[in-house]
């Protein structure tokens, strides 16, 4: 098998609180290929967004490390690793987080223009393409607020692949939209997969994630490769230990 194209070595990452250290990721080791599509699911409060913060380098672990590539992006400081996030992730976020007063195409142009990617002459006509592929070019003159939810994510797509980057983040990228968006949106990913890309996604969301390849969970701080029906069962037997303390305190 290749060398992954993502390592995860004894990643742990506390937080000081009132109340004392809270150990929110608890030693994970993790390998993702490149071409992989890997979804990881949780509970709330679970530690997914801490996790694809330190995968993204927003934040630095208490130890452990993280490469991505040939860049151990733990031991890079922080204001080099602004730009290779540019160039090298693409996030798309629940919310989409699109640049409300620049029209569509300006939106997916904007991440080349910060990371100074592509001819500028070349720029639009990269940008047009990218809509084109995800079928929303007839709106790419509008502005955010005249889209669907649905369309708006499409070119959230669209802007997370502007820059070419090998790796592409979903961060509840379906959290605002209805279940046929939401399925159509899974299936943007997976194309992004079979080209290549290695995608990964964090959702709650189980169902949607029911054709993902790989699958994890990341449940009190440790990450396991799992199925939907195992999940389910744990998930299950947490409800009925909260219930069964919850009626002995009572």
């Amino acid at each position: 098998m290749p060398e992954a194209f993502i390592q995860i070595e004894q990643l742990y990452k506390t937080f000081d609180t009132p109340a004392g250290p809270l150990n929110v990721l608890r030693g994970i080791d993790l390998d993702i290929h490149k071409g992989d599509f890997v979804a990881l699911i949780g509970p709330s409060g679970s530690g997914k967004t801490t996790f694809l913060n330190m995968l993204t380098a927003v934040d630095s672990p208490t130890s452990g490390d993280v490469t991505v590539g040939d860049v151990q992006v733990t031991q890079v400081a922080q204001r080099r690793l602004t730009k290779w996030r540019a160039r090298n992730i693409g996030i798309v976020f629940q919310f989409f987080q699109l640049l409300p007063t620049l029209t569509v195409v300006e939106n997916v142009i904007a991440p080349m223009d910060f990371a100074n990617v592509w001819n500028p002459s070349e720029r639009r006509d990269i940008a047009l393409k990218l809509l084109d592929r995800f079928g929303i070019a007839d709106q790419a003159f509008k502005t955010p607020d005249m889209l669907s939810g649905g369309q708006q994510q499409r070119v959230a797509i669209a802007r997370a692949l502007a820059n070419n980057p090998p790796l592409v983040i979903g961060d509840e990228p379906t959290g605002n939209l209805d279940r046929m968006s939401a399925d159509n949106v899974f299936g943007l990913f997976q194309q992004l997969a079979d080209r290549g890309t290695t995608v990964i996604i964090v959702t709650h969301d189980r169902e949607l994630v029911r054709n993902v390849p790989k699958l994890y969970e990341l449940a009190d701080g440790t990450i396991g490769e799992t199925t939907l029906e195992a999940a389910a069962r744990r998930r299950t037997a947490e409800l009925r230990a909260s219930r069964t303390k919850s009626a002995t305190k009572g």
